[in-house]
């Protein structure tokens, strides 16, 4: 189904999209990124936050080393109060991602695992595969929220196409 390659590539593409977010958004005052947008996890800081928080959770599913958010989806906007704050987690992040993703192997991808869900309130076994797409899909799916928000406000978004990534940065 999927392949580390996969894996490496979504991970390389998340932390490029990331590093293209955060140039963009430099210049905002926190106001304008904490401004409600009307998109599910609100502004534009809550939709970044969520986005680390989710791949924090995913994270510490996947390698059991890394440590759980400590709060729950309703929080996760919340985790951090400013830009800056949000930066250093996100590169922090991305480069675990990178580093999760460069050991991977096939096997790795193979079989299912479990997981206790807040969401739904309970154990989950699934297979590890389509766990692994959906955590780079919805970093996908809230950074289209992100453009979405962005250009609203007037900002210029980033470039979003996967085949536009340079090869090496």
């Amino acid at each position: 189904m999927i392949t580390p390659d996969y894996c490496r590539l979504l991970a390389r593409y998340n932390a490029w999209q990331n590093r293209q977010i955060e140039k963009a958004l430099q210049a905002v005052s926190l106001d304008d990124l904490k401004a409600d947008h009307g998109a599910f996890f609100g502004s534009i800081l809550g939709t970044l936050n969520h986005l680390v928080w989710a791949d924090q959770m995913w994270m510490s599913r996947f390698d059991r080393e890394f440590e759980k958010p400590e709060v729950g989806v309703k929080g996760s906007t919340e985790l951090f109060p400013t830009l800056g704050a949000w930066s250093a987690e996100r590169f922090r992040m991305d480069g675990a991602l990178s580093r999760w993703a460069a050991e991977l192997h096939a096997i790795d991808l193979t079989g299912s695992f479990s997981f206790y869900s807040g969401s739904v309130g309970c154990e989950v076994s699934r297979p590890i595969a389509p766990c692994v797409i959906h955590m780079f899909n919805h970093q996908t799916h809230h950074r289209g929220q992100l453009h979405a928000m962005m250009t609203k406000t007037g900002l210029e978004a980033p470039v979003t196409d996967l085949f536009l990534m340079p090869d090496e940065e």
